[in-house]
């Protein structure tokens, strides 16, 4: 089976291929809201007839959250597992978007043509790359060139609490030769990126609670103790002076950047100050001393996710709250225990609560971090083949973002997980006017397509 007509329909078909791919976002399966439990559900109806509908044998699972998509092919050369998410994140601030983020459209920047909704990005956009790539295979030939899985996930932003006991469950069906996942993104704007190495994550919910209902402040203020003080002072104790984080024993099984490693980074010549500029920012806001891609790529941090107390509504409350949250993340690095973490944060939180307050907590998930090898022929069959698409050779570079599945492929079903995905760094995911340029939607499709025939030639 040849690669160029398989190219060539990639081309010839990208308008259709966008407007699959709009249908999709127009799904809104936001899994941590139980408001849209249904639309899961529907996310994941619409991706098994789109399968089935290129001769896959696809099928929704049930789990007790959001189902699974499995579907197979069989074939002839490796068996290839490709891994996406089909759920998005929450839209909120709805009025920080220009549109609609459920109603999709093509919209012309000054970068040029992008499919702006939420989802298009991470991870619907990226997702469908790879059965774009698999459609035009085959259109063009009649059938794949390997034998490949596909899995897709719909719990990814909400802690993918099925997840681990649906592999375990399924080890045997789902194990192959190597996984591939599609949830990460280029190197700049046009240096395709393959990663090495992610962060884990620890998610906390705190709430602290003093008096037993709101107070008014004039007649309580100063007599009462106020929740929202309190944890204003944890979260001003959980960094020092330095940017360092002061949870007890936090940098047990940190790593400092190897000589090798920190050259390679070195020479991709990472300017943090276009990085910052792009969100309005310059100045690293990280660990005094350290390089700032080592800030993002492989050092630890602690951040406040968000925080509430009290009145928040237009114009003016003036009541003394009974209590106070805030959601606080934690992505990790090297050999760190999150469950250890998550004692140690938890415990010096209580330490520092005065008398006549109390304090609950939620957790939001606890992943380690993970790091990739690089021995197996398809990592290096799989940078030739991005090399050869796009204008700048393809780098091994590390990633800030915490990717869990890629662990529990290694741990749960003894199977190497290669990373590569198309996105950009200014695709606004998790953020209001999320975006996925097209050219990235279209190169990424023809990207897969090389690195399916590079993997079976």
């Amino acid at each position: 089976m040849t690669l160029d007509p398989v190219l060539a329909r990639i081309d010839a078909d990208l308008p259709q291929a966008t407007d699959r791919l709009l249908d999709l976002l127009r799904i809104p399966s936001i899994s941590t809201d139980p408001a849209y439990q249904g639309d899961c559900g529907t996310a994941a109806d619409w991706l098994v007839a789109d399968l089935q509908s290129i001769g896959f044998e696809a099928s929704k699972r049930a789990t007790p959250g959001h189902p699974m998509v499995v579907a197979h092919t069989g074939g002839d050369g490796p068996h290839i597992l490709f891994y996406g998410h089909y759920d998005v994140q929450p839209v909120d601030p709805l009025e920080l978007w220009d549109r609609d983020p459920f109603d999709p459209q093509i919209e012309d920047t000054a970068k040029g043509k992008v499919i702006r909704g939420r989802g298009s990005s991470d991870d619907k956009g990226q997702l469908m790359t790879f059965v774009e790539a698999c459609r035009a295979w085959k259109a063009e030939h009649g059938q794949l060139p390997a034998n490949i899985t596909i899995f897709f996930e719909g719990e990814e932003e909400s802690g993918s609490p099925s997840l681990t006991p649906f592999m375990e469950e399924n080890r045997e069906e789902l194990t192959a030769d190597i996984a591939l996942i599609c949830d990460t993104g280029l190197y700049g704007d046009s240096t395709p990126a393959i990663i090495t190495q992610l962060r884990g994550l620890l998610g906390e919910e705190l709430t602290i609670t003093g008096p037993n209902k709101d107070l008014h402040s004039g007649m309580y203020g100063g007599l009462a103790m106020n929740p929202a003080r309190v944890l204003a002072r944890v979260i001003a104790a959980l960094h020092d002076e330095n940017g360092r984080i002061t949870v007890p024993d936090f940098y047990d099984g940190v790593p400092e950047l190897s000589n090798e490693l920190a050259a390679a980074w070195d020479d991709l010549k990472f300017d943090h100050k276009d990085f910052l500029g792009e969100v309005g920012l310059s100045v690293p806001a990280g660990e005094v001393g350290r390089r700032p891609l080592e800030m993002i790529w492989s050092r630890p941090t602690c951040e406040v996710n968000g925080m509430w107390s009290g009145y928040t509504g237009d114009g003016f409350k003036t009541v003394l709250p009974s209590e106070a949250s805030a959601k606080i993340s934690f992505r990790l690095v090297g050999t760190q225990d999150p469950l250890k973490i998550r004692e140690n944060f938890r415990k010096m939180v209580q330490d520092m609560l005065p008398a006549d307050c109390t304090v609950s907590f939620s957790d939001h998930g606890a992943s380690a971090a993970g790091q990739m090898t690089t021995t197996h022929p398809a990592f290096d069959q799989a940078r030739k083949a991005l090399s050869d698409e796009w204008p700048n050779t393809a780098a091994y570079v590390g990633s800030g973002g915490s990717i869990p599945i890629a662990g529990h492929f290694k741990d749960i079903l003894d199977m190497d997980a290669m990373l590569i995905g198309f996105g950009k760094d200014d695709d606004q995911i998790h953020s209001p006017n999320e975006k996925y340029d097209l050219s990235s939607f279209h190169k990424g499709i023809r990207s897969w397509a090389r690195i399916l025939d590079a993997m079976t030639s």
